[in-house]
């Protein structure tokens, strides 16, 4: 083994093994013949694994050792990928190519890299006497039925969206259980305040990479919300679920901004082409009875705010906003920095739906009514602008919410809607600025029979 003096000049990056003992997963990868890179994955209180799910969970752990590598491979981006433990059949190298190249393009944009024609898991190659061959890479069938127990695991995050799903769940009498990564305070708050049994799994990086990260490697965003639905399809195997339910919305598969050709979707792992890439693969490798959707997957970010701005007692315990998120004190102006784009959007959302003292009282400011926030505004609505590198609605969206402010007398006089009344509205069509289609759900998503009453709820 060898000290990688620079990780932008090596040439290949290793899966060295996934193993699991005692509620840790152990994942490893190294870069050519560097040392071993260790993350941990710790799940609390983990029973004994029936003997019928063992090969499901193995299928699952191989899995989350395959995406939770995208957090080292971008140390270094080398040309070539090895697996240790064989090649791959083609169903899960095209879920591994698709999500490296498109979970990465923001990084890839941001660092001036091309990503494409580099990322190429190693393949089963077809039997020299035509077919598949049976070897490790071989297509398996579909997965049986594992005769899974009918309970949800409910991602909270701490904002509105998975507070919208959680409560569509309960209203429907489902069996849930909120679930997170990490050690967030405020997100363990929320998980609390739902009610819902609760379980909290830790992520351990491999503190090699911080080391990688002090001699020049490459950094940047990646597609985390695939890395949590990795460990939550070992989750649901392990205690037994069978359905994963996020809460990513329709505009998530909206992309950023389009560069070189290629679309740049800073939530490209919220999105639906990922959201089917994997339900389909849990099906065919894992279980066929596990389930991987997306309650809000129908509708837009403006109508999960209106279902949202219904459930009054969360208004004193969600944040979405990331600068401020570990951070988790008495005060609204704690729980929103008032300045990224997150908070802009959530303010701007919820403000059609309600009472001007409510939302001012929720954040402990007037966001609209503070000009230096206008650049801010501006890119959330494309104005001279693109869409931010952050998890918020379309332009289209947020230009509707606008105009129906410009409309109401109560925020008619707030700098930044008066703003928009007299310098970016008559550059719009008003005829494409209504707040109602955007209201009206969508007929696309993965939704099982079981949660579907939950989406009417979503809708009332």
């Amino acid at each position: 083994m060898t000290t990688i003096h620079n990780p932008r000049l090596t040439q290949v990056f290793r899966f060295l093994h996934a193993r699991y003992a005692d509620g840790v997963a152990e994942l490893a990868y190294a870069f050519d013949d560097g040392e071993a890179m260790v993350e941990r994955i710790r799940f609390p209180h983990a029973p004994a694994l029936p003997r019928e799910r063992q090969a499901a969970f193995d299928a699952a752990l191989k899995l989350l050792h395959l995406i939770a590598g995208v957090s080292y491979y971008k140390a270094g981006v080398p040309p070539k990928i090895e697996v240790a433990d064989g090649s791959l059949d083609d169903a899960t190298a095209d879920l591994l190519d698709a999500l490296y190249l498109h979970g990465l393009a923001e990084f890839a944009y941001r660092n001036g890299l091309d990503l494409r024609g580099r990322i190429a898991f190693p393949r089963h190659t077809p039997s020299p006497l035509g077919g598949e061959g049976r070897g490790e890479g071989a297509t398996p069938p579909q997965a049986p039925s594992l005769g899974l127990p009918k309970r949800t695991l409910v991602p909270i995050g701490g904002g509105k969206d998975s507070l919208v799903a959680v409560e569509a769940i309960k209203s429907i009498g489902g069996d849930a259980t909120a679930v997170w990564v990490g050690n967030s305070a405020l997100i363990a708050a929320c998980a609390e305040r739902t009610g819902l049994p609760t379980l909290n799994i830790q992520r351990e990086l491999a503190p090699a990479l911080f080391e990688l990260n002090q001699r020049g490697a490459w950094n940047g965003h990646i597609p985390v919300t695939a890395v949590n639905s990795a460990i939550l399809a070992v989750a649901a195997i392990l205690y037994g679920h069978d359905s994963i339910a996020f809460a990513n919305e329709r505009s998530a598969s909206a992309a950023t901004l389009e560069y070189d050709g290629q679309q740049v979707n800073h939530q490209w792992s919220k999105g639906y082409a990922f959201e089917q890439l994997l339900g389909d693969w849990l099906h065919t490798h894992v279980a066929a009875d596990l389930d991987y959707c997306s309650l809000l997957r129908p509708y837009s970010e403006l109508a999960i705010t209106r279902a949202f701005a219904k459930l009054a007692p969360y208004f004193d315990a969600f944040s979405s906003c990331n600068r401020n998120f570990k951070l988790l004190g008495p005060k609204p102006a704690d729980r929103w920095c008032g300045q990224c784009p997150k908070c802009h959007f959530v303010f701007l959302a919820l403000a059609p739906f309600l009472p001007k003292p409510r939302l001012l009282a929720i954040f402990g400011r007037n966001l609209l009514d503070d000009e230096a926030q206008a650049a801010g505004f501006d890119a959330l609505l494309e104005y001279q602008d693109h869409k931010p590198f952050e998890c918020v609605g379309e332009g289209a969206e947020a230009r509707a919410a606008m105009y129906a402010l410009s409309q109401r007398p109560e925020w008619q006089e707030d700098a930044l809607v008066e703003r928009f009344r007299s310098e970016i509205l008559p550059q719009l069509d008003a005829a494409q600025l209504a707040l109602e289609p955007w209201l009206e759900p969508s007929a696309e998503h993965r939704v099982p029979a079981r949660l579907q009453a939950a989406l009417k709820a979503i809708g009332a």
